[in-house]
């Protein structure tokens, strides 16, 4: 029986952060809850592709949207169950019995987030994070998403949009994503470079200009500028 676990991974320009990426899923490939890697690119034009392919990961290439990406990721995926996964994003020890105790008791979950630097910005915005998890049932996508694929397919699937893709997916599935146990760690090389306040203060805005119905490509334009 094969494992009914993919991995899906949207990248763009993702070399620096893969690796560790990469790395923190062979534990799970040891566990055998891995079935399949698919590493969906929106174009990049660094080490990338090669990464991918060195990993033994399906590469899926269409335009650059995470949504779209991740969209056409699920699409080719072979598994009962969907991780979606950000390349900056890695895994935490023991992840694989989180998961399986998860596919066990059925229902769509993420994980807790943490920063890969210490302080106190670091610690109230990932507190944050998994407060409005907890809370709202809203993750974002840099903790990751476990999914069924029934759920996934009831839920309409990413939208193809560049941003508030997670969100979108976290509101079709009406709150009912559970936090795990276990936190993944994420880069915080953006918060580093915007600034903590800054950057923090931006993400919670555009949330709201979302949940209150601006257009995702115009918010995409305004976070991106």
């Amino acid at each position: 029986m094969r494992a009914a676990l993919s991995v899906i991974i949207p990248t763009l320009d993702a070399g620096q952060g893969l690796p560790a990426c990469l790395g923190a899923l062979v534990e799970g490939l040891e566990a055998g809850v891995i079935r399949e890697l698919i590493v969906s690119d929106g174009g990049s034009g660094d080490a990338t592709l090669q990464l991918a392919d060195a990993a033994g990961a399906i590469i899926v290439q269409g335009a650059p949207s995470r949504g779209g990406q991740l969209r056409r990721g699920a699409q080719v995926a072979g598994g009962d169950w969907l991780l979606f996964l950000h390349a900056d994003t890695v895994l935490p020890p023991n992840w694989p019995q989180a998961v399986q105790a998860q596919i066990a008791e059925g229902g769509p979950a993420a994980f807790r987030l943490r920063f890969d630097t210490s302080g106190p910005m670091p610690t109230l915005v990932a507190s944050w994070a998994n407060l409005r998890s907890r809370l709202f049932g809203l993750p974002y996508g840099d903790q990751g998403l476990l999914i069924a694929r029934a759920d996934y397919e009831a839920a309409g699937g990413f939208e193809d949009i560049p941003l508030m893709e997670d969100v979108a997916m976290a509101r079709a599935l009406r709150g009912r994503i559970r936090l795990l146990p276990l936190a993944v760690t994420t880069s915080a090389a953006r918060y580093r470079r915007d600034g903590w306040l800054r950057r923090g203060t931006r993400n919670v805005l555009t949330l709201i200009r979302y949940l209150c119905g601006t257009d995702p490509t115009r918010l995409a334009k305004a976070y991106r500028r």
